[in-house]
């Protein structure tokens, strides 16, 4: 038992070592006064810090301190309130990035450690699990995020923004939320769905995207129906849930259903599902490709541009 117990410790010490350079605290002040804190992490060499949106929304200063105790005025590059992220950027010489990983391949069971800045406690260490994968929760603005992680690793006001990552030291998710008064119910928006919003603000400074109104999660599917259907892909997005009077609904999609594509493209998970609306051009007629029991359909579909 020792044996194991100390096992677990230096994989946790190991990942800690490994991140914590690269995770900041962030203050933001709204016009003039205090305005909160949170935590982020730099995940490029020149400097850009991942968030959440809700960490520096509404910001008219924001100050990034790294954990050698420098300060830096940050600039805002861009925020997904449909996501809660966001992206700045600061000038450090001494910055270090934190090596993303790939959330398509956590597991239910597996380590995790959360690190961030709960009231002000700089550099906090937590640990625990992958509770689930697959959840829905839903942002700020309204939206659903899809495929968040759900995880029992403490997290406390502060730690917004900070980095969920593996025994190996790679971050798997942005940690994002807790549902008080539940203990151990914490949440982590996947760290490929924040590679896709990081890049895209980075490159325009916002997201328009096509918005269907489904809630769904990321399934493998019968080897039967993909060799029956001739389908390019494997799994495909559960339909967990379809918001009224939505276009997913106007559509005819139903609860159940699995989407595999959409305008011709193939969507094996939700990450591909949010790519294409990304892409969707405002006001377009588009095609929805789903299973319903062993029967392959095609939907017309017009999603709204928001």
């Amino acid at each position: 038992m020792s044996t194991l117990l100390d096992a677990y410790s230096e994989a946790v010490i190991a990942a800690s070592e490994r991140v914590s350079p690269s995770v900041v605290n962030i203050e933001v002040r709204q016009q003039g006064r205090q305005g909160g804190s949170g935590s982020g992490f730099v995940f490029t060499p020149d400097g850009f810090v991942l968030t959440n949106s809700h960490v520096v929304h509404a910001a008219n200063k924001i100050e990034v301190t790294l954990p050698d105790g420098e300060r830096y005025e940050a600039d805002k590059i861009g925020e997904d309130p449909d996501t809660d992220l966001a992206v700045v950027r600061i000038t450090a010489p001494n910055s270090v990035p934190a090596t993303l990983g790939d959330s398509q391949s956590t597991r239910v069971g597996q380590l995790v450690i959360a690190i961030g800045n709960p009231y002000g406690f700089q550099a906090t260490v937590t640990s625990g699990v992958v509770s689930a994968l697959g959840r829905s929760l839903r942002s700020q603005s309204g939206r659903l995020i899809d495929n968040v992680i759900q995880t029992d690793a403490a997290l406390n006001p502060g730690n917004s923004g900070g980095p969920l990552v593996t025994s190996n030291g790679e971050v798997i998710g942005v940690n994002t939320a807790v549902i008080r008064p539940a203990q151990g119910i914490c949440f982590a928006i996947a760290i490929n769905t924040a590679k896709f919003v990081a890049g895209r603000l980075i490159k325009d400074g916002r997201i328009q995207r096509g918005f269907i109104g489904v809630a769904g999660q990321n399934v493998p599917l019968h080897r039967m129906l993909v060799r029956g259907h001739h389908l390019p892909v494997s799994s495909g997005v559960f339909v967990a849930g379809i918001e009224p009077d939505s276009p997913a609904a106007r559509a005819g999609l139903r609860e159940g259903d699995l989407i595999v594509g959409f305008n011709d493209q193939p969507i094996p998970d939700i990450d591909a599902l949010h790519r294409a609306l990304t892409d969707y051009e405002s006001r377009a007629r588009a095609n929805l490709t789903v299973l319903r029991g062993t029967e392959k359909i095609v939907l017309d579909i017009v999603p709204l541009v928001r």
